[in-house]
């Protein structure tokens, strides 16, 4: 007769510590296959508990498939298949995560101020649509987004961009990182993928990590070099034509024109405007897509730098060919933002807030560029250094006359509690040129701040 301890169940429920219990013993094998277990009533008397408890425990056995049930026989221990040994396996511990390190200047940093989001304005939308939306809050959501925050984004680019676009041809996404996965299976990895050298440098890892053919495509004063991605083979060109990151450049009319010449045969440009919203002088530049007349530009855009990083919400605008396509390939594909976030921006889009916003953010950061260019410009080590700014984003350059090489200038900044960022640490392919150039990141450098950073670069590069 089967026996078990059934007081030292703790808190488990009598009829799962009962089954439980069989289960590991036909495990085990000390209930070999074909052993016929005891009727339920004769256990119930042995185990002193209810017929329902054993009832309970047989019938769970049954539906794993650890017992089977026989007609008017009763019930028998199933046969298990072995299962091969393996060593003890066991789960790496979480790496232990050092506290973040206090500098005493960050240039590498950039976040625009969470304290200039109109926080107020938020959550009065949000309980909007907890209320208005109430039950749209729990359908299925399109594949390619909320249709209020595509027409919304749909308006916003015209009025700010100068895009004419239907809202059908936006999709949205959680970051643009998983659009750009999304991308590498709509054209195919194979196809080779362009990218600026020197640019982001995570856009070069996600493409790789997809295994998708990476080529490096050098920088001259307007941009991408065309007959070094013509030589590349690549079919497919990611670029940040109206303010590169982090060189800055700002790409002319004309090399748009090759560019979009290059396209047209076969090919397809992934515009990223990244960063365009903080232009301060002059109207934004307009972008690739506006001028392309053969559908060969992919429109790309996030609210995570404007509003906030933890805002997963990017968009792309598709072409009509690449639309269908995506479609018919990967329609099936769940949407990967929230509907109560996307409702939620879509009203502080329509309601012309997230325009105040950005109007908001732009003359802070305008004034506070101003104010940083003016402190390194007139600081002790300013004939040391010669800035290269084109007016917008939240960075600049800052060319250093040194023959210290980065590595070291960096370990030096490091020991004075001075955090930088080299342009040479953005390449794939280096090259003398990008040595000795800082990428300063001005958005954390306000008041003593900002003393602090002039007096730490002084000691450096002056020391």
């Amino acid at each position: 007769m089967l026996t078990y301890d059934m007081e030292d169940r703790g808190g488990t429920p009598l009829y799962e510590y009962l089954y439980r219990c069989i289960r590991e013993d036909i495990r085990s094998g000390a209930l070999p296959p074909g052993e016929k277990l005891p009727s339920k009533r004769a256990l119930a008397e042995h185990l002193r508990v209810s017929v329902i408890t054993v009832e309970s425990a047989y019938a769970q056995l049954e539906a794993e498939g650890y017992v089977r049930a026989e007609p008017r026989r009763g019930f028998f221990a199933a046969r298990l298949e072995p299962v091969p040994a393996q060593g003890q396996q066991t789960v790496p511990p979480l790496p232990r995560e050092a506290p973040p390190r206090t500098y005493r200047a960050d240039l590498k940093s950039n976040r625009v101020d969470p304290a200039r989001f109109p926080f107020a304005t938020w959550s009065r939308l949000m309980r909007q649509v907890l209320s208005e939306e109430d039950t749209n809050l729990l359908q299925p959501i399109p594949s390619q987004g909320v249709g209020e925050l595509r027409r919304a984004i749909a308006g916003h680019l015209h009025s700010y961009r100068g895009l004419t676009v239907s809202p059908e041809q936006i999709l949205v996404g959680a970051g643009t990182e998983y659009l750009y996965q999304l991308l590498i299976q709509l054209l195919g990895p194979e196809l080779g993928f362009a990218v600026e050298d020197p640019g982001y440098p995570k856009l070069r890892r996600i493409y790789r990590a997809c295994s998708a053919a990476v080529c490096p495509v050098g920088l001259d004063e307007q941009g991408l070099r065309i007959p070094e991605l013509v030589a590349s083979g690549a079919r497919v060109a990611h670029i940040s034509p109206s303010h590169h990151y982090p060189t800055g450049i700002v790409t002319p009319i004309a090399r748009r024109y090759e560019l979009l010449g290059w396209a047209g045969r076969q090919r397809w440009i992934i515009e990223d405007d990244y960063d365009s919203e903080f232009r301060f002088d002059g109207h934004p530049i307009a972008t690739l897509q506006s001028i392309d007349q053969a559908g060969r530009v992919i429109y790309m855009n996030t609210f995570s730098q404007t509003i906030a990083p933890s805002m997963r919400i990017s968009y792309m605008v598709l072409p009509p060919e690449l639309l269908e396509r995506f479609r018919r390939q990967l329609g099936f594909y769940a949407c990967t933002v929230p509907s109560f976030e996307q409702y939620t921006l879509a009203r502080f889009i329509a309601g012309g807030w997230y325009e105040k916003h950005l109007s908001r953010t732009r003359r802070f950061c305008r004034d506070q560029r101003s104010a940083v260019l003016r402190a390194f410009r007139s600081s002790p080590f300013s004939r040391r250094v010669f800035i290269t700014e084109h007016g917008a984003g939240l960075h600049f350059l800052m060319h250093l006359d040194t023959a210290e090489s980065d590595g070291s200038l960096k370990a030096r900044a490091e020991e004075l509690g001075l955090r930088l960022s080299f342009l040479s640490e953005y390449t794939d392919c280096p090259r003398p040129e990008h040595e000795h150039t800082l990428v300063v990141n001005y958005s954390g450098l306000t008041g003593e701040h900002l003393q602090e950073a002039v007096a730490l670069l002084t000691e450096l590069l002056e020391g």
